[in-house]
């Protein structure tokens, strides 16, 4: 019985609360050395945190730009095949109502035709009179293109208009030059109604165009509508239709594009459309991930380290409290609970601290930038909770090292 009376109240002595109120005593003690230990947490933790996200919001930034063109570019030509002679013949023919046909398919939200001319020994002038004597520069290429070929090709009227479905029909000596063409030909406006020769035949300009980033080859061209190709410069055959997609379309489209074009012969019509954006996106986004990540890892674990020395360096510092609260009753378990709380209280105030921080740089990152912050919250919390874990891990040697101490050599000031 009195063994039993004495146990009871030597457990009293340190119960939970007081184990709290210790631990929290420990770490307010030294409020300066506090901030310089969570410092390492905090870095450690902001750092996973903002390269993470930052991450993310470039790997989103790059699938916006591969979305804005790549992945809403198609096309479509003939197929071809080798002869024994080794040239290339087309198996068929595009049909001249091919934009037509591939904007009534669900994803195709314009399409044109483009095919470039062979012009023979026809020259590309801005002035009627050949002059022997001047010193001859090559001619500019010529390209026909139906009349929506600049919202299939993401182009822009700099100056003018670009022709309209009346001057294809009517075949009209009317053309649209890109802007590098233009500075060429010496055609610097149009409102003064300016004319341009393709040998001795006349056609007005109507428009300067620029920024066409699908085919950027007609920016050094002399484009002209498809009926006044076909009339004047004998084009028989279309050679390309290009086509601009909603965004992850593009197999869907692959898949019909040849039958709405060749329906007794889909096999005659090559097509070439872009994957769709989700593996695109998660291979960049695995890969830069990858990188920052282990950034992040390196951090957190100079961040875990400082934590371990701080704790270490509290417990020998401590030594004398240590061997009274022993010699007062607490036990080894109980010991080394105090410094394990210490430990991991210091970890998740790291933790919390830098994942704040962390969000606070990606939002102002990417409102600098002009981008869209993207951020998984599940991984903002986890890295908050990461700090406790750190501060676990590291503070179990110097709980250990503490709970050995011995209360007669501790309070005669050995360790």
């Amino acid at each position: 019985m009195t063994a039993v009376a004495q146990h009871v109240p030597r457990a009293d002595r340190f119960g939970t609360a007081d184990l709290v109120a210790e631990a929290a005593a420990g770490i307010g003690a030294r409020p300066g050395r506090l901030v310089l230990t969570i410092l390492g947490t905090v870095l450690g933790i902001a750092s996973v945190v903002v390269t993470v996200g930052l991450a993310q919001t470039a790997a989103g930034q790059i699938n916006k730009q591969f979305d804005a063109v790549a992945a809403t570019q198609g096309l479509a030509r003939p197929a071809t095949s080798s002869g024994f002679d080794g040239a290339e013949r087309a198996l068929g023919a595009l049909p001249w109502d091919a934009p037509e046909r591939a904007e009534r398919l669900n994803g195709v939200e314009a399409a044109a035709l483009v095919s470039e001319l062979d012009l023979g020994d026809l020259d590309v002038t801005a002035v009627p009179v050949h002059d022997p004597s001047a010193a001859r520069f090559s001619s500019p290429a010529v390209m026909a293109t139906s009349p929506g070929a600049l919202a299939a090709l993401d182009g822009r009227v700099v100056q003018g208009r670009y022709f309209d479905s009346g001057h294809d029909a009517r075949g009209d000596r009317v053309v649209v030059l890109g802007v590098d063409a233009a500075r060429r030909l010496g055609v610097t406006r149009v409102d003064r109604q300016p004319s341009i020769f393709i040998g001795e035949r006349a056609y007005q300009v109507i428009g300067i165009v620029d920024g066409v980033v699908r085919r950027t080859d007609l920016l050094s061209a002399v484009i002209l509508p498809n009926g006044t190709a076909r009339t004047d410069l004998a084009l028989t055959t279309p050679q390309e239709l290009h086509l601009h997609l909603a965004v992850a379309a593009g197999p869907v489209v692959g898949t019909q594009l040849p039958t709405a074009l060749s329906p007794n012969s889909p096999d005659t019509v090559d097509v070439q459309m872009p994957a769709g954006r989700s593996s695109v996106r998660q291979s960049v986004q695995a890969d830069i991930n990858a990188i920052f990540l282990a950034l992040g890892g390196v951090a957190l674990l100079i961040g875990g380290v400082g934590i371990a020395n701080v704790t270490l360096l509290s417990v020998l510092e401590r030594v004398g409290e240590i061997g009274l609260r022993r010699a007062l009753g607490a036990t080894r378990r109980q010991i080394a609970a105090q410094f394990m709380v210490e430990s991991v209280v210091v970890g998740m105030l790291g933790g919390l601290v830098g994942a704040a921080l962390g969000v606070a740089v990606v939002t102002i990152v990417s409102a600098v930038s002009e981008w869209t912050p993207i951020l998984d919250l599940r991984m903002v919390g986890v890295a908050a909770l990461s700090g406790g874990l750190i501060g676990l891990l590291a503070g179990l040697y110097p709980s250990m090292k503490a709970a050995s101490i011995e209360p007669i050599s501790a309070l005669r000031g050995g360790v």
